[in-house]
């Protein structure tokens, strides 16, 4: 089938934007904790768990984006969804690189000026949330059935890539200064570089279409079909038409009106990709490391390899999802976590500690990055009908963000009672993912969001 590919990757490439935004959001703290603690926490003689809040304070944020993205996307449409993210990244970077700015002087330490840090930080969170449910459905309404998979797992790199870009910065804005230096103002310039990014994103999504989904949902015909006719040519974009219209108007947009399954596969998707423990080998991957007896320096290194090896399995998802298809992927990407943190998990309960743990560690994260990392977020994408999509994607997005938090804050508590417990906890929670997919989860390799009402009418 023949449509428009350079403006379809250019649209793609403008919206994967706001991930690259959700992962230098998510990551750029990794650089700057420790300044915080020694500017804002020590001298006030506060607690490590108000350390802890403050290191997490976006992660509150991205619950309420998650939560709010159904409103604000099906009320404002998904483009303009997508600029107030850009803006709340924009205001965040400012406000947590100077968050004296107005009401304070400037590099004396407060509650006041912690809570405003904080504030400053669950605004970039909120602007995560956010992006992180619209930029998949943005990308999933305008991309053509049989390279939708492919396009929405852009979205993926995009997060990796920016983390990766992000620990970059980080490290050129550190690199060769003092630590006095860093905890003064390298800090503020870490949070600040954001900005940058933002100001693109925020601005080039002016000059994007919005969805052709949302624009009939509007009743707006003549738009929609106006850009589904540069996408695919006028005769395809009339069939196309056609098939939304039909599920458009064929229903109240009640949040079950395709029954309640609909809803907590997209649910337990959003969960199990956190219950598998993703984001502890990820936040915590330098202490892991120095854990299993890394000099730090030796940490930082082995979590730049892990990075690497992150890109590397995504851009094996991204170009084997639209030929192999969502369900074997993540089955796949199952077995091998579980094969990784249960061999983890054997080796601390003997205390063997040295390479074959760095070796497990990286058969498990390549295996999310092939499979759960961006599978995940091209079915919530895609799964859901028209008339429930964003009510839907903000449903999961929010379990997703919560789940996140949950699993987050519990690593490190359930390290102290048994590290080889926990990770054998994330070994299990892969095998009964990969039952659940088998069970419950459709296939929607080639179908277009039409076609899936149909699975679950029946």
């Amino acid at each position: 089938m023949k449509y428009n590919k350079s403006f379809i990757y250019v649209i793609t490439l403008v919206a994967t934007l706001g991930g690259l935004l959700f992962g230098y959001d998510t990551a750029v703290i990794s650089g700057a904790e420790k300044s915080i603690q020694s500017f804002l926490i020590e001298p006030l003689g506060l607690t490590s768990f108000l350390h802890g809040i403050t290191v997490s304070s976006a992660l509150i944020g991205c619950i309420i984006g998650g939560a709010l993205s159904g409103l604000v996307s099906s009320r404002f449409g998904r483009k303009k969804a997508l600029i107030i993210a850009g803006i709340l990244f924009l205001l965040s970077a400012l406000g947590s690189g100077n968050p004296e700015f107005l009401f304070f002087e400037k590099g004396v330490p407060s509650l006041e000026l912690l809570w405003m840090f904080n504030f400053y930080r669950i605004i970039g969170g909120v602007g995560v949330g956010l992006a992180s449910a619209v930029c998949p459905m943005y990308i999933g309404e305008v991309a053509p059935a049989e390279i939708r998979g492919k396009l929405v797992s852009l979205n993926q790199f995009a997060i990796i890539f920016g983390m990766l870009v992000v620990y970059f910065v980080n490290w050129g804005i550190a690199d060769g200064q003092t630590i006095e230096w860093i905890n003064e103002v390298g800090w503020r310039r870490m949070f600040i570089s954001e900005a940058i990014p933002a100001s693109i994103f925020a601005i080039l999504m002016f000059f994007m279409p919005e969805t052709p989904r949302y624009l009939a949902l509007q009743h707006k015909d003549d738009k929609a079909l106006a850009i589904l006719s540069k996408i695919n040519g006028l005769e395809k974009a009339k069939e196309i038409l056609n098939d939304i219209k039909s599920t458009v108007e064929s229903s109240k947009a009640n949040i079950f009106s395709y029954g309640k399954i609909v809803i907590i596969v997209g649910v337990l998707l959003s969960v199990f990709q956190q219950f598998v423990g993703i984001n502890v080998a990820l936040y915590y991957a330098p202490r892991i490391f120095e854990s299993m007896g890394a000099a730090k320096d030796a940490s930082m290194l082995q979590t730049i390899i892990m990075g690497l090896v992150n890109v590397i399995f995504t851009v094996v998802a991204i170009m084997t999802v639209d030929k192999w298809g969502r369900k074997p992927l993540l089955i796949t990407g199952s077995i091998g976590m579980a094969i990784g943190m249960i061999a983890i998990s054997t080796l601390a309960f003997f205390d063997v500690i040295g390479i074959a743990t760095l070796v497990f560690i990286i058969i498990y994260t390549a295996s999310f990055m092939m499979s759960w990392g961006p599978i995940c977020w091209v079915l919530i994408s895609e799964i859901y009908p028209n008339k429930i999509r964003s009510q839907a994607i903000a449903i999961a997005v929010a379990a997703q963000w919560a789940a996140n938090f949950f699993i987050s804050s519990t690593y490190p508590p359930m390290m102290e009672f048994s590290s080889g417990g926990t990770y054998l906890f994330y070994g299990i929670m892969s095998i009964i993912s990969a039952i659940f997919v088998w069970k419950m989860v459709p296939e929607t390799k080639g179908k277009t969001l039409e076609e899936m009402e149909n699975i679950w009418k029946k």
